[in-house]
């Protein structure tokens, strides 16, 4: 029998699993292993230090000449290249400039960023062959269409292309990553993954900074023999490894001053969701999600957390003793399959260094953080439109949709196919309703932030009382939303963050639209193209 990718993916020596194409509903999988490295090459929870990810610093500083606003100029290089993960084998991965997670860039709200992307990956992946085009998502940002990572807008090996973010946003934590159509999931999971930090003057004030603000990207992943990456999604209904990472480390652990700390935790497993806890039982404190800090600090024991989806957090850690150790660990959710240490995220190894007490942020946490966020202070009867779309997977063709479309249909149209035209400054409620048996949702809407306005006709979670892009849509879950369409017109794509969904074809695209507008001026196909890189390698 002939296999295709979008019947099976399985890669690095990990053989053909799953070949009859079947999908399997899941409920709480428990499992022994993925990974086919033998027990002497497996990590071990705590037995690695943690790493921050490095900042990347502007090539150049401008002006914009338009309207006087600052300039930083980045560039990062897409490139093969091994990491350190495993005790003894190294890991090929893909990488921005080399390493996974990618530099992280840090930006103050009003200065603009241009980000050059130059493509130096091999012409084809290693692990299935596919052909190595990218395209650049600034997950978070209110980018024109042509800058925001549409997924057909791809740049090739031997090209590069300038990604222009305008930066006017209250401060938050985003992410760029690969968004190529049809191969995110592998492209991502390979290590085309970053964070983004955007600030603001009331973040800064209210919100500890430096060292003291740290970058959690955690992710899941299974390994070959050879310490290679295996893949393996389970006919395209999603990918669990059983090695937690914690920015490229397994299980690592962290030495902290007792002190609170910032933590930006972003969830960049391709398929796994996480339920975050504090091994102690003593409740943390989420001061942001994905679009900016919350009206009101929220203290909870625990946090639901999808993929793509960010939470920051405060950790009190001036009540433990010097040595004490305080594990990240992670209860899980519904509808995910785990592993012996799957439970187990990463440690903090509390010290007796001094603390800093000039600092004002070493012993505050803040009730009232952004009391004026547009987002959440969209009413119901602002709406103008309410639209209902429904999250399963087609029967016939066995793909993933929405309202039973997909992304071949809107290539098949010419990219013309919406499934919603809002108009521009326009407020609607998207109702959004996963039925399906054995699955979760994590949809992300770009553009826009909205508020959750009920789950299941309830208030949600306290920990997603804050401005969203990323909604966990359970199953038999119905999420109601609400957002304004602004400042953008154009094409914008809606998709599920379960990347194996997405490519496989989960995901549709909405134009904001305003009378008279010359569409083709952003168009994320051609407004933009990416150029023949012919410098240095």
């Amino acid at each position: 029998m002939s296999i295709s990718r979008r019947q099976v993916l399985l890669i690095g020596g990990l053989g053909v699993l799953g070949a009859g194409g079947a999908m399997v509903p899941l409920g709480s999988v428990e499992a022994k292993s993925a990974s086919r490295i033998s027990d002497r090459e497996m990590p071990r929870p705590f037995q690695t230090n943690f790493v921050r990810a490095p900042f990347l610093q502007p090539d150049a500083t401008g002006t914009d000449p338009s309207d006087g606003a600052p300039v930083n100029y980045y560039s990062v290089v897409e490139k093969a290249a091994t990491a350190s993960i495993l005790p003894r084998l190294m890991t090929p991965i893909l990488g921005y400039n080399g390493i996974f997670p990618g530099p992280t860039i840090s930006v103050d709200q009003g200065t603009k960023a241009v980000l050059r992307v130059r493509n130096q990956l091999p012409s084809q992946h290693a692990l299935d062959g596919h052909a190595l085009s990218t395209s650049t998502h600034l997950h978070g940002s209110a980018s024109l269409p042509q800058y925001d990572g549409y997924a057909s807008d791809i740049t090739s090996p031997g090209f590069y292309k300038d990604y222009h973010f305008p930066n006017f946003q209250s401060a938050r934590t985003l992410w760029y990553h690969d968004h190529g159509v049809h191969f995110t999931a592998l492209n991502a999971y390979s290590g085309l993954a970053a964070q983004y930090h955007l600030h603001d003057p009331a973040e800064r004030e209210l919100l500890p900074q430096g060292r003291y603000d740290v970058a959690l990207t955690v992710s899941d992943a299974m390994f070959a023999e050879d310490g290679s990456l295996g893949y393996d999604d389970n006919s395209h209904s999603g990918l669990w490894g059983d090695v937690m990472l914690v920015n490229g480390k397994p299980w690592p652990v962290m030495k902290v001053q007792k002190r609170i700390y910032r933590f930006r935790i972003l969830n960049c497993s391709i398929s796994r969701s996480l339920r975050p806890t504090l091994s102690t039982g003593d409740p943390v404190v989420v001061v942001g999600t994905d679009g900016g800090l919350v009206p009101t600090a929220q203290t909870v024991a625990s946090w639901r957390q999808g993929g793509a989806e960010r939470y920051e957090i405060l950790i009190d850690f001036r009540k433990y003793k010097t040595g004490q150790r305080i594990e990240l660990r992670n209860l899980s959710n519904k509808n995910n399959v785990d592993y012996g240490f799957t439970n187990k995220i990463m440690a903090f190894d509390v010290t007796d260094e001094p603390v800093d007490t000039s600092d004002p942020t070493w012993d505050r946490i803040p009730t009232s953080l952004a009391a004026n966020n547009e987002a959440m202070a969209l009413q119901p009867g602002q709406s103008v439109a309410t639209r209902k779309f429904r999250l399963r997977r087609n029967d016939t063709t066995r793909m993933w949709t929405i309202n039973n479309d997909s992304w071949q249909d809107v290539i098949a149209s010419g990219y013309k196919k919406v499934v919603a035209e809002p108009a521009l400054n326009s407020v609607e409620i998207w109702e959004v309703e996963n039925s399906s048996g054995g699955w979760f949702h994590p949809l992300h809407i770009h553009l826009v932030d909205f508020q959750i306005l009920t789950r299941n006709g309830r208030q949600p979670f306290p920990y997603e009382r804050g401005p969203k892009d990323v909604v966990y849509v359970g199953e038999g879950e119905t999420v109601r939303l609400i957002m304004k369409f602004t400042p953008h017109v154009g094409l914008y794509m809606m998709h599920c963050h379960n990347l194996p969904h997405e490519d496989h074809d989960m995901m549709v695209q909405f134009r904001v639209s305003l009378p008279g507008h010359d569409y083709d001026s952003d168009d994320p196909m051609t407004a933009a193209k990416a150029v023949w890189d012919d410098g240095p390698a």
